[in-house]
């Protein structure tokens, strides 16, 4: 797989949630306008791990150049029966020789296949590691928009609040209620003022964490461009589990390392084949041709034992380990499949029963107490408690929002595809 085909995999392997109508982030004017798949790409350009990755799988490729080298030529020459050092007296013979001697052809081949499959397996590396940062840069950008989504609620609770405080005031005016609604009203204002404040801090932080994913400095500004929606039901579980048993780059790995494994016992098993040498020798001295030589030299196995008991024996029990490594991380990678199934499912449940049921309940409550507070109905307190409740149904809500789309990052991560890929499917546990 070719590096700019797994950059591309990777940028593929993100969340689309939709645009934006109205983001509550005040960002200067200048500030980059930044979508998920922006950011995505951005990490995966800039990240300095995925560098150091790149440049491993560049020296694997470079080991497997080395494992199908020919060995360089040999030449020497001899100054026989020379009454100076290095011919520098008289000298009888010259003897100019060049030899090249070529392993097994067999060997090669088998050396081709160790190196091809450690430059397969340090790709796949390549590709766990950007698909594990594109996740992370994902479930980073939606803590963004959280914080933002937060402050937006924050600020609507503010301004209900204040709306309050005029009612209460216009009330207490009219002598239709006491002075300590007034000051419950006041003590609401500063709470959500308050609230308001911390929030800073929230939004300020997740910025922050996003632009070190980017490799930015910390403070520099942006303004998101998407935000946070409901997803889409999920595909059915079997066939997620199936498809990331076929395309995780951790399997990828195993896989790889099995062939190369495999290519490195049959090779160990060729220590008795024989080498090839070509050769031309020519003596200086002599006015006749050179001689042109050809030899085998090949290894007497005496010691044979020490061979099948020590790198033959060392070469099968790798490739032992990794076929009994190979079948826990298939376990491992279904297992993690359907606890990232399970949260993805559950965050989608809450989010779906909050919006449609929690909500609107909540928001009615407060309606009628606001609209009835406001007749001379009801009690301040009555009020001052549908709000609190709005409040905190509405963080709940954002919240289950937030999780839901983070856990479909991570359930896309297990998957090492697109959710998306699959169609859309009946989300079930």
């Amino acid at each position: 797989m070719k590096l700019r085909e797994i950059l591309l995999l990777g940028v593929g392997l993100v969340v689309t949630t939709g645009t934006v109508a109205g983001q509550s982030a005040r960002a200067p004017a200048d500030s980059a306008r930044l979508s998920r798949r922006a950011a995505i790409a951005l990490s995966l350009a800039k990240n300095p791990q995925l560098k150091a990755v790149v440049e491993q799988v560049a020296q694997a490729r470079a080991r497997r150049v080395q494992g199908v080298a020919i060995p360089d030529p040999a030449a020497s020459i001899e100054f026989n029966q020379s009454t100076g050092l290095f011919g520098t007296g008289q000298s009888h013979d010259k003897n100019l020789t060049a030899t090249l001697t070529i392993p097994f052809l067999d060997k090669f081949r088998l050396r081709g296949r160790i190196g091809t499959a450690d430059v397969r397996a340090t790709e796949a590396t390549l590709l766990q590691l950007q698909q594990s940062i594109a996740s992370q840069v994902s479930q980073t950008y939606d803590s963004v928009l959280l914080a933002f989504r937060h402050r937006q609620n924050l600020e609507e609770g503010k301004r209900l609040a204040e709306d309050f405080l005029k009612k209460t005031e216009a009330r207490f005016q009219a002598g239709t209620t006491a002075r300590l609604d007034v000051i419950k009203a006041k003590v609401e204002v500063a709470q959500a003022e308050n609230d308001l404040i911390a929030s800073e801090r929230d939004v300020a932080n997740a910025r922050a964490s996003l632009n070190r994913l980017l490799d930015q400095p910390l403070g520099a500004p942006f303004t998101v461009v998407d935000s946070l929606v409901v997803p889409d039901s999920l595909p059915a579980l079997d066939q997620l589990e199936a498809a990331a048993i076929g395309v995780r780059p951790e399997l990828i790995v195993l896989a790889r390392q099995q062939e190369g494994a495999k290519a490195t016992t049959a090779l160990a098993r060729q220590y008795w084949l024989p080498d090839l040498t070509f050769g031309m020798s020519k003596n200086y001295a002599d006015p006749g041709p050179g001689v042109l030589f050809t030899g085998i030299s090949m290894p007497l196995p005496v010691f044979f034992w020490q061979h099948t008991k020590g790198e033959i024996a060392e070469a099968r029990h790798r490739e032992l380990e990794l076929a009994a490594g190979s079948q826990d991380l298939r376990a491992q990678v279904a297992l993690e499949v359907r606890t990232a199934y399970a949260a993805a499912a559950t965050s989608l449940r809450q989010v779906l029963f909050l919006r449609d049921q929690l909500l609107p309940a909540a928001r009615e409550a407060f309606r009628i107490a606001s609209v009835s507070y406001g007749l001379g109905g009801s009690s301040a307190l009555d009020v001052l408690d549908a709000r609190r409740a709005l409040r905190d149904a509405e963080t709940q809500f954002t919240d289950a929002l937030a999780a839901a789309n983070m856990t479909r990052a991570d359930l896309e991560r297990a998957v090492a595809r697109p959710l998306d890929s699959f169609g859309t499917g009946a989300s079930r546990d």
